[in-house]
Protein backbone atom coordinates (compact mmCIF):
# COMPACT_ATOMS: atom_id res chain seq x y z
CA UNK A 1 0.00 0.00 0.00
CA UNK A 2 1.45 3.38 -0.97
CA UNK A 3 1.48 6.53 1.17
CA UNK A 4 -1.48 7.85 -0.86
CA UNK A 5 -3.39 4.64 -0.34
CA UNK A 6 -3.88 1.49 -2.36
CA UNK A 7 -4.33 1.54 -6.13
CA UNK A 8 -7.74 -0.09 -6.57
CA UNK A 9 -7.39 -1.05 -10.24
CA UNK A 10 -8.63 -4.64 -10.39
CA UNK A 11 -12.32 -5.49 -10.64
CA UNK A 12 -13.21 -8.47 -8.44
CA UNK A 13 -16.56 -10.20 -7.98
CA UNK A 14 -17.41 -10.94 -4.34
CA UNK A 15 -19.22 -14.29 -3.99
CA UNK A 16 -20.88 -16.16 -1.12
CA UNK A 17 -21.69 -19.85 -0.82
CA UNK A 18 -25.42 -20.56 -0.87
CA UNK A 19 -26.86 -23.89 0.25
CA UNK A 20 -30.25 -24.92 -1.08
CA UNK A 21 -32.18 -28.00 0.11
CA UNK A 22 -32.15 -30.73 -2.55
CA UNK A 23 -35.45 -32.32 -1.44
CA UNK A 24 -33.73 -35.53 -0.29
CA UNK A 25 -32.48 -34.32 3.09
CA UNK A 26 -29.26 -32.88 1.72
CA UNK A 27 -28.38 -29.67 -0.01
CA UNK A 28 -26.84 -28.26 -3.17
CA UNK A 29 -24.07 -25.67 -2.91
CA UNK A 30 -23.57 -22.83 -5.38
CA UNK A 31 -21.53 -19.63 -5.33
CA UNK A 32 -23.68 -16.54 -5.87
CA UNK A 33 -22.50 -13.08 -6.83
CA UNK A 34 -22.90 -10.44 -4.13
CA UNK A 35 -21.31 -7.50 -5.90
CA UNK A 36 -18.27 -5.98 -7.56
CA UNK A 37 -15.38 -4.42 -5.65
CA UNK A 38 -12.32 -2.58 -6.93
CA UNK A 39 -9.15 -3.88 -5.34
CA UNK A 40 -5.39 -3.84 -5.13
CA UNK A 41 -4.07 -7.42 -5.35
CA UNK A 42 -0.57 -8.29 -4.13
CA UNK A 43 0.87 -11.79 -4.26
CA UNK A 44 3.01 -13.34 -1.52
CA UNK A 45 5.43 -16.27 -1.77
CA UNK A 46 4.00 -19.42 -3.32
CA UNK A 47 4.02 -22.85 -1.66
CA UNK A 48 3.31 -26.41 -2.62
CA UNK A 49 1.85 -29.23 -0.51
CA UNK A 50 1.14 -32.84 -1.32
CA UNK A 51 -1.94 -34.87 -0.54
CA UNK A 52 -2.75 -38.51 -1.33
CA UNK A 53 -3.39 -38.09 -5.05
CA UNK A 54 -2.20 -34.66 -6.10
CA UNK A 55 0.07 -31.74 -5.39
CA UNK A 56 -1.64 -28.52 -4.33
CA UNK A 57 0.15 -25.28 -5.07
CA UNK A 58 -1.07 -22.05 -3.57
CA UNK A 59 -0.12 -18.41 -3.36
CA UNK A 60 -1.20 -16.16 -0.50
CA UNK A 61 -2.61 -12.76 -1.49
CA UNK A 62 -3.26 -9.45 0.24
CA UNK A 63 -6.33 -7.96 -1.39
CA UNK A 64 -7.15 -4.39 -0.36
CA UNK A 65 -10.66 -2.98 -0.88
CA UNK A 66 -12.61 0.02 0.39
CA UNK A 67 -14.00 -0.50 3.86
CA UNK A 68 -17.67 -1.03 4.63
CA UNK A 69 -19.38 -1.31 8.04
CA UNK A 70 -19.65 -4.76 9.67
CA UNK A 71 -22.80 -6.49 8.42
CA UNK A 72 -22.84 -4.52 5.14
CA UNK A 73 -23.04 -6.81 2.08
CA UNK A 74 -20.06 -4.93 0.57
CA UNK A 75 -17.79 -5.99 3.46
CA UNK A 76 -16.00 -9.27 2.63
CA UNK A 77 -15.99 -12.07 5.23
CA UNK A 78 -13.81 -15.19 5.61
CA UNK A 79 -16.54 -17.51 4.32
CA UNK A 80 -16.61 -15.75 0.94
CA UNK A 81 -14.36 -15.55 -2.11
CA UNK A 82 -13.34 -13.19 -4.90
CA UNK A 83 -13.52 -14.17 -8.56
CA UNK A 84 -11.56 -12.52 -11.36
CA UNK A 85 -12.38 -14.32 -14.59
CA UNK A 86 -11.34 -17.94 -14.02
CA UNK A 87 -9.20 -17.05 -10.99
CA UNK A 88 -10.61 -17.69 -7.51
CA UNK A 89 -9.30 -16.13 -4.29
CA UNK A 90 -10.64 -17.74 -1.10
CA UNK A 91 -10.86 -15.20 1.73
CA UNK A 92 -9.15 -16.49 4.88
CA UNK A 93 -9.28 -13.38 7.10
CA UNK A 94 -10.24 -9.70 6.93
CA UNK A 95 -8.67 -6.80 8.88
CA UNK A 96 -8.62 -3.00 8.83
CA UNK A 97 -5.79 -1.79 6.60
CA UNK A 98 -5.38 1.58 8.31
CA UNK A 99 -6.26 3.33 11.55
CA UNK A 100 -8.83 5.54 9.82
CA UNK A 101 -10.93 2.56 8.71
CA UNK A 102 -10.90 3.54 5.03
CA UNK A 103 -9.65 0.22 3.66
CA UNK A 104 -9.79 -3.49 4.47
CA UNK A 105 -7.11 -6.09 3.81
CA UNK A 106 -8.45 -9.48 2.83
CA UNK A 107 -5.93 -12.26 3.34
CA UNK A 108 -6.74 -14.74 0.62
CA UNK A 109 -5.31 -17.79 -1.11
CA UNK A 110 -5.46 -18.81 -4.73
CA UNK A 111 -5.33 -22.58 -5.09
CA UNK A 112 -4.70 -24.60 -8.19
CA UNK A 113 -4.23 -28.34 -8.59
CA UNK A 114 -1.09 -29.32 -10.47
CA UNK A 115 0.19 -32.64 -11.79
Amino acid sequence: MSVRGPELRRRLILEALERTPDGSGGYVEAWIEIGTLWAEVKAGSGRETESDFLTLSYVPYRITVRSAPPGDSRRPTPDQRFREGSRIYRILAVADADTRGRFLVCYAREEEASA
